[in-house]
């Protein structure tokens, strides 16, 4: 949750008081770090998340969800189809059936396979960190860009996100719903969102001139578009 304050701040002051907002955590990530995360089965995210919403007395919900978390909307969106008036997907994955997102990501560079999105540095010859850098901070000042790869290696979804192999898109026809494209993205080049927003079924695709972590170095211009679609559903 913490990657999206600068944001929430934002439509906040370009909004005033006009909308709640409502920052989730994973089981493991922001102000779930110190969960045991070993037994938790994939098929229980999405409906704690959607618990999460819940119990903060939200309804008529504008969800919105970062690469990773493609993996886990349209989950909710299938657990509490009622609660969600549009999805918006910024730069998300959506993984084919059969495939985890390990492999799709693959152990490549991007370009080298048309079945894998690739790193946009060699992962045998670069660590974890350094892929970050890579991947997450490429449109960012580098004191920032330190701060924030410290801060992320906090942060870890559980193991059985990795293992899912069981991915389905069909519920999601007829659901409200954007795709953020981030132009500048060095984790998922503009080719592979594309490939995903069609696997979303999404049915507008709007893009912005960032890396992946848009939420943190567009803020305002993020904001912006968040507010504009929330308008539109």
């Amino acid at each position: 949750s913490w990657v999206w304050e600068d944001t929430i701040a934002a439509m906040k002051a370009q909004s005033g008081s006009a909308n709640r907002y409502l920052a989730l955590d994973v089981p493991g990530c922001g102000t779930k770090r110190d969960r045991e995360t070993s037994s938790i089965a994939f098929d229980d995210i999405a409906p704690e998340l959607v618990a999460d919403i819940e119990a903060a007395g939200m309804r008529d919900v504008v969800l919105v969800g970062h690469s990773q978390a493609g993996s886990t909307l349209p989950g909710m969106a299938k657990h509490r189809p009622g609660l969600f008036r549009r999805l918006i997907y910024l730069t998300c994955t959506a993984p084919e059936a059969g495939r985890t997102s390990t492999e799709l990501m693959g152990e490549g560079l991007h370009g080298q396979s048309e079945t894998e999105v690739g790193w946009p540095v060699d992962p045998a010859t670069h660590t974890y960190q350094q892929r970050f850098r890579a991947m997450f901070c490429n449109d960012m000042r580098d004191v920032d860009a330190d701060a924030f790869v410290a801060k992320l290696g906090s942060d870890m979804w559980p193991m059985s996100a990795y293992g899912q192999r069981e991915w389905g898109y069909d519920h999601l026809a007829g659901m409200p719903s954007t795709f953020i494209l981030c132009l500048q993205d060095m984790a998922l080049p503009p080719a592979w969102q594309e490939r995903f927003a069609e696997r979303f079924l999404a049915q507008r695709i709007v893009r912005l001139d960032a890396g992946h972590q848009a939420m943190n170095t567009r803020p305002q211009g993020l904001a912006e578009i968040l507010l504009a679609e929330a308008d539109l559903a």
